[in-house]
């Protein structure tokens, strides 16, 4: 189940199973991509109720699958939406992040993780491993090298080992007030900060995109000053 609520500038989207460690089956994946997708907010808040963020997928779901590769798609695309939304999606970790759920985690924009978040890729116990893009994203977030040793393991890391190697960016009592404060960003430049960064294009085409994207905000926000100082000065010409 995934409950979807605006507060302001944030979209707050929970994962609420918490009997289950908020683990997910196929419908609760349908159910996240449409809530991330329908989000109009120019950030996106995604967390989980009780004492877990995410168990990754309802393995008693997995194991009776028809189709396993229909399943890995469909997270992937959940990832992917993650990835590709127009706001910056804000992850925030607090208890376990498991296989799915790290995946998940991945796929946002920025990962804060609360002192008692802890990580783990744990399917190569059992003879399976993330696929919802984890081993397309580990590497870019953590570095090869962490990223094997991470995934190969299968340990549990907390939340300084998970800011050393990479894997959050901030560790923070409240990981919802990181959400709040980028979201005083002014909307248009975070979209454009996102996409920009989120490029996977060659460099001269990037930057050419920048420089462009640049440009259009600098207009913008030139329209915006002249609009405002006609708006003061309209009075003052009826007055005369």
């Amino acid at each position: 189940m995934v409950r979807s609520r605006g507060e302001g500038l944030v979209r707050v989207l929970t994962l609420d199973r918490p009997d289950s460690r908020n683990a997910l089956r196929p419908a609760d994946l349908s159910a996240l991509r449409t809530a991330v997708a329908e989000a109009t907010e120019p950030v996106v808040y995604l967390h989980g109720a009780g004492d877990a963020f995410c168990a990754g997928a309802d393995l008693d779901v997995v194991s009776t699958l028809d189709d396993p590769a229909a399943f890995a798609r469909q997270g992937q695309r959940v990832a992917s939406t993650l990835a590709d939304a127009d706001a910056v999606v804000v992850c925030g970790i607090d208890g376990a992040a498991r296989g799915g759920g790290v995946e998940l985690a991945l796929a946002a924009d920025v990962r804060v993780a609360t002192p008692d978040a802890t990580f783990a890729e744990p399917g190569v116990r059992f003879g399976l491993f993330g696929a919802w893009g984890g081993t397309v994203r580990l590497p870019r977030v953590m570095g090869e090298g962490d990223a094997l040793e991470f995934a190969l393991s299968g340990r549990v890391l907390d939340a300084d080992d998970a800011l050393r190697t990479g894997l959050v960016s901030r560790v923070a009592a409240d990981p919802r007030a990181v959400a709040d404060e980028i979201a005083e960003g002014e909307s248009d430049a975070l979209r454009v900060i996102k996409e920009r960064i989120r490029d996977r294009r060659d460099d001269a085409t990037r930057e050419a995109a920048e420089a462009t994207a640049f440009e259009t905000l600098v207009e913008r926000h030139a329209a915006s000053i002249r609009s405002d100082r006609a708006g003061d000065e309209e009075p003052h010409e009826r007055d005369s």
